[in-house]
């Protein structure tokens, strides 16, 4: 069994792509760990463009199944590997409704959920589901301690500027004691402060961040009192090149998650063959 960092693969499941049982059992037979699922409820026709934006990417990004419901399609054909929301936007989604949903995919899978989550880049899309562009990651550090409380408290409230409820009862609770793992994924130079206030890990993109992930959390966890060790880094679009990942490795990084784009089915199997191999080069 390999002991080294976890491998995994995020992809964009559509209606025109492989479906989602079928893609987690190529991840899986394959003898990677992970597997991510992007998600986006909706593309605006008339939309504000930034740097996340591109054209080539407007079509899947408006054709994506919903990622718990896909992830609970994996979770009835495989045994093994972990299911991951890359990223779930909160705000687009109600607290209450989504840690229910998280907690029966967890129940579903026996604990193997990663719960990914971050704000959105699309402005009109936020904004189209009641919630603030320009507040948006106050409200998913609200949403967030929201969904962990519902997990873990019997009976759970919250009381914030964004999310507020009384006692209330929720269940079925996470198999995960506690609930899944808390990480997010965004690539800003405000991110490992927001992960060692509230989260239990962070996903940057490799060629997004433009710092040093581990130091620049460890850092900020010295800062905010937490134990950096006890975090957990998957560094998101990992490149095929084996110095990179090696360094990464020795540095303490905890997995390597790679892109797939929407292709073709054996355009698909063909990258998921290339990653098993990279995988199978490194050390242990």
């Amino acid at each position: 069994m390999n002991t080294g960092p976890r491998f995994g693969v995020c992809l964009l499941p559509t209606d025109q792509t492989l479906a989602p049982p079928a893609l987690a059992r190529a991840v899986e037979d394959r003898g990677l760990d992970m597997l991510f699922f992007a998600e986006n409820s909706h593309v605006p026709v008339k939309h504000r463009k930034n740097k996340y934006h591109r054209a080539d990417m407007v079509e899947p990004f408006a054709r994506m199944h919903d990622s718990i419901t896909a992830l609970a399609a994996c979770a009835a054909v495989t045994e093994r590997i972990q299911l991951g929301t890359g990223v779930c936007l909160l705000t687009e989604r109600d607290p209450l409704i989504t840690a229910k949903a998280i907690a029966t995919l967890d129940h579903l899978s026996q604990g193997r959920v990663l719960f990914g989550i971050a704000g959105g880049w699309i402005k009109e899309a936020i904004e189209h589901h009641g919630a603030s562009f320009k507040a948006r990651w106050d409200i998913v550090r609200e949403r967030a301690l929201a969904i962990r409380a519902l997990w873990r408290d019997s009976p759970a409230e919250y009381h914030g500027e964004w999310v507020d409820f009384g006692p209330s009862w929720s269940y079925p609770k996470p198999f995960q004691p506690g609930g899944p793992p808390i990480y997010i994924g965004s690539n800003s130079d405000a991110v490992p402060a927001r992960v060692a206030d509230y989260a239990d890990g962070w996903m940057p993109i490799y060629d997004r961040y433009e710092g040093d992930p581990l130091a620049d959390l460890r850092r900020a966890c010295d800062a905010a009192g937490r134990d950096f060790q006890a975090m957990t880094v998957l560094l998101f679009g990992a490149p095929q090149d084996e110095k990179v990942l090696e360094d990464f490795t020795a540095r303490g990084c905890d997995g390597f998650v790679f892109l797939v784009p929407p292709a073709r089915q054996h355009e698909m199997e063909k990258a998921l063959d290339e990653i098993a191999a990279l995988r199978a080069r490194l050390p242990a």
